[in-house]
């Protein structure tokens, strides 16, 4: 009898969008875990999909941006343990560059989007922080 587990993996995709002044979209979480917290927008890949498709996907229903997914590029792939409190949460994060004034419009689970200044943001849900902080550092 074999004594190994099997930890139940929860594929996800998020989505860093910035404005070439100097912001980040944010999405106010309507539920938990976390919720009332901002947050990236971003969620569960669906069956059928590639995280690039979900996070096109979640970008439009959490703030009603619409970008093709080959506008998504790539940062990399956020897996530590305990990044999520629902359990083992795999995450694809993508960055999106768009124009300053670009309106946003809260949907689907989030109760607010907003443009934040990259210099001055709220404590964000999750691990976000550091996916935010792998796109910035990239880009300097």
């Amino acid at each position: 009898m074999s004594t190994e587990t099997f930890e139940t993996i929860r594929f996800t995709a998020d989505v860093v969008v910035t404005t070439t002044d100097g912001h980040v979209l944010l999405i106010e979480r309507g539920w938990d875990p976390h919720k009332g917290a901002w947050a990236l927008p971003g969620g569960h890949v669906d069956p059928g999909e590639t995280s690039r498709e979900a996070a096109a996907r979640e970008l439009a229903e959490e703030a009603g941006v619409y970008a093709a997914p080959a506008e998504l590029e790539q940062v990399g792939t956020f897996d530590q343990p305990g990044r999520d409190p629902r359990g083992r949460y795999i995450t694809v994060a993508y960055h999106l560059t768009v124009i300053p004034g670009t309106i946003v419009e809260a949907g689907d689970d989030a109760t607010r989007a907003e443009w934040w200044p990259l210099s001055d943001l709220p404590p964000l849900a999750f691990d976000h922080a550091d996916i935010l902080r792998a796109v910035t550092e990239s880009a300097s």
